[in-house]
Parts: structure tokens; C-alpha cells; sequence
């Protein structure tokens, strides 16, 4: 594989990773904005406009950009996070100046017809609404709330529907031309590519670009506190976080790996201990999220109502136990399933094309596999000890839960008791 980066005089870049074994092709275009670079009055906007993308330009009808891409059997689609924002496509290699035609004409000259901002409108109000019955998706939104409270990356990446409501033609298109900016659009591709001839298409379609700088976002304040909602479910599902690493922390794989020993997998402690040797819950693991300039480590469990009060003692000893005995095989194992995930990535053009542009994103180049290697094995048991010693060692807790939270022996502790069990 060789990766090549190309900036345009206008501040594109065009970053490719060729795999000349595949007739596919995967390209794209991320975006630096997102759900955490709205003000409150445009919390929503970055996935509404994802949604109209795909609903006409000026030469094209929605209709039109479905017909074009599926009569050569190519796939279109796109996602919104807290920090971008990407549309992408996958085409046979030598439909690659379709794909990339259609990819400059949605981000450039969408019409946002108002009859289709209203139908789209309501496919959104929908997907808020099915979120909310959703629970063990919600959960983490409140979690993000309890971390980030008063701060747009606190806020969930839908929006509400009395925000949604209120986006109209002019909304829409102020916020593209506020935000989507040369210098903060990376356009990757991967597979069956040339990376001259994308560089020539990238000129030929995206050229006008505006080449100013967009604002940043808010800096994030992790902040202690929790969101408990009382909900009549089956289950009463739990969230528990502290801040973890930025993506640019030297401790960014360390923490990866403690969520490995941690709860990512069958063998990892949390399954072990809360599901098999105890039954408390079906489903239970360890995530590691990180921002550019914040980042989360926490825990997941779904359980009964009358297992509520056992669960988080239980919980809370994994997590501190584990900056105490964490051992090599246990950190051996982890490190393995991180390497194989990466691995299976290279193995995918679209997984390739995202992970090439998230690292330019995030970095401002892409990382040698070799290099991402190197720092996975970099981590052993006394890193991962000395890292869960430093995570407890913050004493700010986010706490999020949702569902029957009043079970037997007392239901859900309370914020002060779970966060005492960490103060020693």
C-alpha cells in the first residue's frame, strides 16, 4: 500500500492509499465540522444538512443522484459525529469520476428546496424519536450530557426536534457556506485509485472552493455529574465515564488497551465477573472515546431492576481493581485484538478510505501502519496500571442511567456513594 497527499492552492487536500489488487474504488469527502461546532440555536444543523445533501442540486434531482450511482452499481451514503462530518461513496475503479462528480455537486451546489427540507424534516423528527426509545443508544447521549453539561459537545448529534423545526433553506445554506471550506475538507480515496488522476478530478471539481479558515470549536470542559431518567423498560441500562485521553495523548492506545482488558471481549473482566460468574446483565463492555481535545473512558451495562444495586459496586471494584493487578497476558491479548481490528481495516477500501482521512484530520498526516504498531506494543501491564491509576486519580465522574432505577435493596446508588467508592 502507498499512501500520497496532495494539498490544493485553495487548502484541499486529497490524501490516497492505493490497492491495486481491488477493482473497487472508495472515496470521500470528511468534513471538519460537526455536532460540537453548532451554537444552541444551531444544535442539529451538521445532520440535517448531511440528510439534504442527498435531496437535489442545481443540476440533479434527489431522484437523479440515486439513479446515477445505482445504475452503475456504486453505493452513496454518509455520517455526522461531534467533530465531522463525511459523505462518501464506493464505485467500481473506473467509475471514479462519477463518484467524485456527485460528491462535489451535493457539498457544492444543493438547492435545499423547501418542500424537500420539510419532507427531510420529518424523516429527522422521526429518528429523534425513534432514538428515544432506544435506550441503550440514549444512555450515552445523557452520559456525554452529565460530561460535557452547557457545552456543544454535551449535545446529541440529531438535534431536537424543536431546533430541527426551526431549519430552513437559509439555515441550511449559511451554515455550508460558513463551514464547509477547503482548508477543513479532506477528500480520501482507497482501493483501485490513481492518486495523480484523483488529484485532476479534485482540481476540475472542487477548485472553487473558498480557501478561508473556519472557527474552531468550543474547548471541552469535562465536568463532574450525572443524568438519571425513570423510565418504565425491561432493563435499566448504566453508563459510567471519567475523562480519558485526546486523540493526541502518548496515553491514546494505552487507554485503548485498558478497555480491552477492561470489557472488550469475552475474556475481558467485566464479562467475566458481571455476566458469567454473577448473571448481572446481558450485555456489559468498556469504550474509550477521544476528542481533539478531551476524551472519555467509561463502562456500559444493561441489567434488571432487582440487579441495579448489585451492579455498580461490582462495577466500580473492576474498574479500580484493574490499576492494581492488570496482568501481561490480559494486556497481550488486548493489544491482539486492537492489531487484528486495525489489520481487517487494511483489508476494506471504504474502512481504508475513513481511516486515511481521520488520521490526516486528526493528526495532519496519515500514521504508518508500522508506526501504529510499534505504539500498540508499546503498551504493557505496568502502562496500563500506571494509566488506570491516572484515570481514578482525576475524581471527575460522569454517571448516566436510564430505565427502572428503584429496584430492591435500594435501586441505584447514589452519585456521592458511587463516587466515594473511587476516592480512596
Amino acid at each position: 500500500m502507498s499512501v500520497e497527499v496532495t494539498k490544493l492552492e485553495n487548502g484541499l487536500t486529497v490524501v490516497t492509499d492505493s490497492m491495486p489488487h481491488l477493482e473497487t474504488t472508495s472515496v470521500g469527502v470528511w468534513v471538519n465540522t460537526g455536532a460540537r461546532h453548532e451554537d444552541l440555536r444551531q444544535h442539529g444543523v451538521s445532520h440535517m444538512l448531511e440528510h439534504m445533501a442527498f435531496k437535489g442540486t442545481e443540476r440533479r434531482s434527489a431522484l437523479a443522484i440515486a439513479e446515477e450511482i445505482e445504475t452503475v452499481g456504486g453505493y452513496l451514503n454518509a455520517h455526522t459525529t461531534h467533530e465531522a462530518t463525511a459523505y462518501y461513496a464506493r464505485v467500481l475503479k473506473q467509475d471514479l469520476p462519477l463518484a467524485v462528480d456527485i460528491l462535489a455537486d451535493i457539498l457544492q451546489h444543493s438547492v435545499f428546496d423547501p418542500q424537500e427540507v420539510e419532507r427531510e424534516r420529518g424523516v429527522i423528527i422521526s429518528e429523534i424519536g425513534q432514538a428515544h426509545d432506544t435506550p441503550d443508544d440514549m444512555v450515552f447521549d445523557y452520559l456525554l450530557e452529565a460530561a460535557y453539561p452547557d457545552q456543544a459537545l454535551g449535545r446529541s448529534i440529531l438535534g431536537t426536534v424543536d431546533t430541527v423545526s426551526g431549519f430552513g433553506r437559509d439555515a441550511l445554506q449559511g451554515y455550508m457556506s460558513e463551514r464547509y471550506l477547503a482548508p477543513g475538507m479532506v477528500l480520501a480515496g482507497a482501493g483501485g485509485i490513481d492518486h495523480d488522476a484523483l488529484v485532476a478530478l479534485a482540481r476540475d471539481r472542487f477548485g472553487a472552493l473558498p480557501s478561508r479558515v473556519s472557527n474552531g470549536a468550543e474547548t471541552a470542559r469535562f465536568a463532574a455529574g450525572e443524568r438519571r431518567i425513570e423510565r418504565d423498560l425491561e432493563q435499566a441500562h448504566l453508563a459510567l465515564a471519567f475523562e480519558g485521553p485526546t486523540y493526541s495523548d502518548p496515553d491514546y492506545y494505552t487507554a485503548q488497551v485498558l478497555a480491552g482488558v477492561l470489557g472488550g471481549g469475552m475474556s475481558s473482566r467485566l464479562f467475566q465477573e458481571v455476566r458469567e460468574k454473577r448473571g448481572l446483565c446481558y450485555s456489559t463492555f468498556a469504550f474509550s472515546w477521544s476528542f481533539a481535545d478531551t476524551g472519555v473512558f467509561g463502562v456500559y451495562a444493561g441489567t434488571s431492576p432487582d440487579d441495579v444495586a448489585e451492579l455498580l459496586p461490582v462495577l466500580s471494584g473492576e474498574i479500580g481493581r484493574i490499576g492494581e493487578d492488570a496482568t501481561e497476558d490480559e494486556v497481550v491479548r488486548a493489544r491482539a485484538q486492537i492489531k487484528a481490528g486495525l489489520m481487517m481495516g487494511l483489508e476494506s477500501s471504504s474502512s481504508r478510505a475513513e481511516q486515511i482521512a481521520r488520521q490526516f484530520t486528526v493528526h495532519g498526516r496519515v500514521l504508518p501502519i508500522d508506526e501504529l504498531i510499534e505504539r500498540i506494543e508499546a503498551v504493557d501491564a505496568a502502562a496500563v496500571r500506571r494509566y488506570a491509576g491516572r484515570l481514578l486519580g482525576g475524581r471527575h465522574m460522569a454517571l448516566s442511567a436510564i430505565g427502572p432505577l428503584d429496584g430492591k435493596d435500594g435501586g441505584l446508588e447514589s452519585y456521592d456513594r458511587i463516587a466515594a467508592r473511587f476516592a480512596g
